[in-house]
């Protein structure tokens, strides 16, 4: 057998950056779907990535957490660009003469909110008085398309605020439990309320398209992300009680969390209510097929935080303060991804969140459905002993990340580390740990890993103040931004030639196209 024979055709290998929209560089207090989304597209298309992953998309509640949103379905109207607006017709440019001055560094959500709702509020005016026919036959067409959440999240949203903004457990107990006659009655009164809600997902749907096709185009995929829990306070759990775990007064019976880890002495608990698998399974999971088949309209793949939960989840007996005493409870585990494959397809584009407590269970669910796991290379220096973190340990249907959104920034981690561990590092790196987010980026893309991506935080090298989260800690997360100088022509050029070496060039993704 000679050469020729035995060679086998490379497998593309992909890289790529994470980082939020909340993030992007904007006038308006917080990072939109304008001009700085654009321009790092832009970014990633000269630096020769393929890959643009961000975190959660949905409407943010008390803690601002992506993965604590109002709705597993909705998007976030902060992420709503005013300068689009002001494109399309929906806003003047008196409306965006008093901007206040926002800090360019860091989000500060209650000043953001306030200023960003009035001026939805003002594009909403403008689009109901507006005779754009095909902007309102286009809002028509989304309402109609997207009903089987929309109309649930804009009747939660306006009975939110007709309570003060309370959680539906704390309302009047007739909107509790919406029975026919009340729903009805509820939809007429609020009618107003509604169409606002609806109008502002419509724009945010129709910003967020745009910019993916743009991304697209340009042969760059975007990867979504999604919590498995959702939160207490949803449009979800008020509307489908029966698919959670819930008291008679809507209560969560238990709450998701996982058990000490790396992350936490006592745990993360996190407080969401668990499913009703049971109950799930009846319905053919129909609500988590939607849910699915709508996040793969938006993205083009989609990472699901917390994978190991559908094979055991941790169950916390509601009312305790730490996630110590829970337990491991069996998921749906093959039943649900077969489920869902049979009304989307095989190869679904799912990448598995495969981190903390990971039993060989997981790992077959995981690898049943070929879905890439997560290698994080901060990980394998946290000990001096052989892992599963190190480069060449790595299966190749796996994702390594220097590190994720809940991680220390790789130099703010890195000078922290124990000089011990710091010794492994530029060993194994073969560097001096001057430039160890370079360091890290250069192992990342040289790996086996079919897919390599790092926190934007770690290709510009800032410290632990540019974190994005730090799991446990109640305030100062999803706060982090930066300016637009910083994507400069040399970063871009830098990180495309070293993406070259390691055979993760755009143009040899289009090639394999």
């Amino acid at each position: 057998m000679n050469v020729q024979e035995i060679k086998k055709t490379p497998r593309p290998r992909y890289c790529g950056i994470l980082v939020h929209p909340t993030s992007f560089p904007s006038p308006y207090g917080i990072g939109d779907l304008g001009d700085g989304a654009y321009a790092f597209i832009d970014f990633l298309y000269d630096a020769g990535q393929t890959l643009w992953q961000c975190l959660p998309l949905g409407p943010t509640g008390f803690g601002d957490s992506p993965y604590q949103a109002f709705s597993a379905f909705a998007g976030q109207p902060l992420l709503i660009s005013p300068d689009l607006l002001l494109k399309d017709g929906l806003l003047e440019k008196d409306d965006l003469a008093d901007v206040p001055d926002f800090n360019d560094y860091s989000v500060e959500y209650g000043n953001v909110i306030t200023y960003k709702a009035a001026l939805l509020r003002k594009a909403c005016a403008h689009f109901t008085a507006s005779e754009d026919k095909a902007l309102h036959k286009a809002f028509n067409h989304f309402c109609r398309t997207e009903k089987d959440w929309l109309e649930d999240y804009a009747l939660f949203m306006s009975l939110k605020d007709l309570h003060q903004g309370r959680s539906w457990h704390e309302w009047s107990p007739q909107y509790q439990v919406l029975d026919t006659r009340t729903r009805k009655a509820a939809l007429t009164e609020l009618a107003d309320s509604i169409t606002y809600y609806q109008f502002i997902q419509f724009i945010f749907f129709k910003q967020w398209h745009e910019l993916k096709l743009y991304a697209n185009k340009k042969g760059i995929s975007v990867i979504g992300d999604i919590p498995i829990f959702v939160s207490p306070d949803s449009a979800d759990v008020w509307a489908n009680q029966s698919l959670f775990k819930l008291d008679s007064k809507g209560f969560p019976t238990a709450v998701a969390g996982v058990p000490p880890d790396y992350f936490s002495k006592t745990g993360q608990l996190w407080g969401n209510p668990l499913y009703n698998w049971t109950e799930h399974k009846k319905t053919g999971y129909a609500w988590w097929i939607s849910r699915i088949r709508q996040q793969l309209q938006l993205v083009d793949y989609l990472r699901i935080d917390h994978f190991r939960g559908f094979e055991s989840y941790w169950s916390v007996p509601y009312g305790d303060e730490t996630a110590i005493n829970g337990k491991w409870i069996k998921g749906p585990g093959a039943s649900l991804f077969r489920a869902i494959e049979k009304e989307l397809g095989k190869d679904l584009p799912i990448f598995a969140e495969d981190l903390g407590v990971i039993t060989p269970q997981v790992e077959k669910l995981r690898d049943t459905f070929h879905f890439p796991g997560m290698k994080v290379l901060q990980f394998a220096f946290n000990d001096t002993a052989e892992n599963d973190f190190l480069p060449y340990l790595y299966p190749e249907n796996c994702i390594c990340y220097t590190g994720t959104h809940d991680n220390d920034t790789t130099v703010g981690w890195y000078l922290e580390l124990d000089e011990k561990y710091r010794d492994k590092v530029r060993r194994y790196m073969n560097c001096d740990g001057s430039n160890i987010h370079w360091d890290f980026i250069r192992t990342a893309l040289g790996s086996t890993a079919r897919y390599a991506i790092f926190p934007l935080q770690d290709l510009f090298g800032f410290g632990s103040d540019c974190r994005m989260n730090t799991p446990g800690a109640a305030a100062g997360n999803w706060a982090w931004r930066y300016t637009s100088d910083r994507l400069s022509p040399e970063l871009a050029e830098a990180l495309k030639t070293i993406s070259e070496v390691y055979g993760r060039d755009r143009a040899r993704m289009e090639v394999h196209a």
